[in-house]
Parts: structure tokens; C-alpha cells; sequence
């Protein structure tokens, strides 16, 4: 057998993947809102959490659209402590971060802190990687999530992949299928902006886990959830009331699930492209033209857009407004 022909074999036939009519999970980071003073707007975050909870979307603070790689602890617990507040008992994820250095032991006592601080908020917490933990032998890596779970009832995982973060890594399929069997690992957050490595862990989840949530995090690809995926995702921030709407045309065998798709992917595309990082200032841009920040001041440490972006972005915000309001 040749090489071509043994990979035609192996290789994944993603039309056998779909799943019509499918109810989807989505899970919206929230960006956090920063004025020209360089002050966080909470004003505009509150009203952006209940925004996207009230869409029917689940908010996740303190994730890399919330800069929590930039943020001091008192900042990512009053993130916490408002959003716990606002959503009285809804759910709502919140990343558990731990900031470390290239050559750092894996601080697991600092991990299960963070894991433990959004548990007293009624958060779920989603796993960041890290320098110490991603450094790990793969038996290492799997143990130290076993580790994990014994102090929470329900966590997520997190594959990062380089373009986002130094310290991200993607798991092999032996060291994935490992952590999706422990049982308070519900579900992971792919972002390898790879079709072909996704597809490969929806045919692992649907033979061995079906319960377990594959979130997409592939803000150039946010069609992967008609194939299985849900999806937690930067990109939803911009119009989580569009991803709403789309997530419910796909349930209901609705074809205009195809444009406006097609509208939120083209927004994605543009958002996303290189610096990556700076898409975070695309959405501050983006939601200024919506009216819903103050400003279109992104972190001070964040990279930004050129100010030539904004008419292509009210350009995408007007054919958007044909679909919302």
C-alpha cells in the first residue's frame, strides 16, 4: 500500500461527522471592557455578561478574551465576585490561570487555588495551561489532572495552541483520550485552528465519551459545531445575540443558518487574523460601534488595530443588523 493510499484509509470523512438539528452549548468569553483612562469599564462588563446570558449563551470570565494573562488577582476575583452576582445561580465559566515562567515546576497547590476561588463563586472553572504544566511528561500531564479533579466536581480542559500563548501545547490522542475519561473533566476546549486534530477528537468522544463537550475554539472555523462540537469562543463576544440566533437555525433545520454563518465566520476571519492577540481590540472596536462600551480602548499591554479597521467593521455591523437588533 502506498503512502497516499494508507493515508486516504486513516483519514477522517467529516460528512459522516454531522449532526443535524443538534441543540448547541455555546459558551461566550466576555470581553473586559477598558476606558481611555485605562481603567476596566464594570459597568459595560455587567451589562455584557447579562447580554449574553439573556441571548441563551453561557458567559465565561477571566478567559484569554478577558486578558487574564494581563490581570492582577484583584481584578480577576472582582470579575468574578460581579459575575456571580449578576447571574444569581446561572451558570457561567471562568478560567483558572496560573502565571509561570519557561523552566517553572508545575504548581498544582496554585491551580487547585484558582480552581477553588471560582468554585466559591459558582463557577465552573476551565483549565489554562501553562508553562510547568504543559513541560510535563504526557503520564505527568494526565496525573496531574487527575490531581485536579479531585478538588473541584466539574472542570474543563483547555488545548492552546502556540499562535495564542508560549506556554499552550496540543495533546496527543493518547494523552487526550486519558484526560477525557476522568469523569470531572465534562468537557475541552480545543484551539488548534485545526479542522483535521478536531475531527479527530469528536470520533474519540463519539466512540468512547459521548457525553463529553468538545468546545471549539477555532474562531476561523465556528461552523465545526455542525460536525459535534459546541463551542467556547472569543468571537461570540462580538454578537453573542447573532450566535444565538444562528446556534437556533441549525436546531431547527433552519437553512439561513448557512448566510449568517457565513456573515459571523467573515467577522472572524478578519478579527483573527495576525497579530492574533489583537482580535481583543477588534471586539473593543467592534462593540463601541454597537453602542455597548464606552470605549474602543483595549488593555493597555494588548495589541491593537489600526483605526482603518473600523469602517470594515461598522460594514460587517450593518449587514449583522439585517438579522439583529
Amino acid at each position: 500500500m502506498t503512502g497516499t493510499e494508507s493515508s486516504k484509509k486513516d483519514s477522517i470523512d467529516p460528512v459522516r461527522l454531522i449532526v443535524p438539528q443538534r441543540r448547541i452549548t455555546g459558551i461566550s468569553a466576555i470581553l473586559l471592557p477598558y476606558l481611555d483612562t485605562h481603567e476596566v469599564d464594570w459597568t459595560s462588563f455587567d451589562e455584557h455578561v447579562l447580554r449574553t446570558a439573556r441571548a441563551g449563551l453561557i458567559p465565561a470570565v477571566n478567559m484569554d478574551t478577558g486578558y487574564v494573562n494581563l490581570l492582577d488577582e484583584a481584578t480577576r476575583k472582582k470579575a468574578l465576585e460581579r459575575t456571580e452576582k449578576l447571574l444569581a445561580g446561572a451558570k457561567f465559566a471562568a478560567g483558572a490561570f496560573v502565571a509561570d515562567r519557561p523552566g517553572d515546576p508545575w504548581n498544582s497547590d496554585a491551580c487547585r487555588r484558582q480552581i477553588e476561588l471560582i468554585q466559591s463563586h459558582q463557577g465552573t472553572p476551565v483549565i489554562f495551561q501553562s508553562f510547568g504544566l504543559t513541560q510535563l511528561a504526557n503520564p505527568e500531564l494526565v496525573s496531574a489532572y487527575q490531581t485536579l479533579a479531585r478538588h473541584c466536581d466539574e472542570y474543563i480542559a483547555f488545548e492552546l495552541g502556540r499562535m495564542f500563548a508560549p506556554f499552550g501545547k496540543i495533546y496527543d490522542l493518547c494523552t487526550y483520550e486519558q484526560i477525557m475519561s476522568i469523569p470531572q473533566c465534562v468537557g475541552a476546549k480545543h484551539s488548534s485552528l485545526a479542522r483535521e486534530l478536531e475531527w479527530q477528537r469528536l470520533v474519540l468522544r463519539n466512540r468512547i465519551r459521548p457525553d463529553f463537550k468538545i468546545f471549539t475554539g477555532n474562531d476561523t472555523a465556528i461552523d465545526m459545531v455542525m460536525y459535534g462540537s459546541d463551542y467556547l469562543l472569543g468571537l461570540t463576544t462580538f454578537a453573542p445575540d447573532a450566535f444565538a440566533l444562528r446556534d437556533k437555525f441549525w436546531q431547527q433545520g433552519d437553512s439561513r443558518f448557512y448566510p449568517l454563518n457565513d456573515l459571523l465566520q467573515y467577522l472572524g476571519f478578519f478579527a483573527f487574523r495576525p497579530p492574533t492577540p489583537a482580535y481583543k481590540h477588534s471586539a473593543a472596536q467592534f462593540l463601541k460601534l454597537r453602542g455597548w462600551t464606552k470605549s474602543s480602548s483595549p488593555h493597555p499591554d494588548n495589541p491593537r488595530r489600526p483605526e482603518s479597521d473600523i469602517p470594515v467593521l461598522k460594514n460587517i455591523l450593518e449587514r449583522l443588523n439585517a438579522w439583529v437588533k
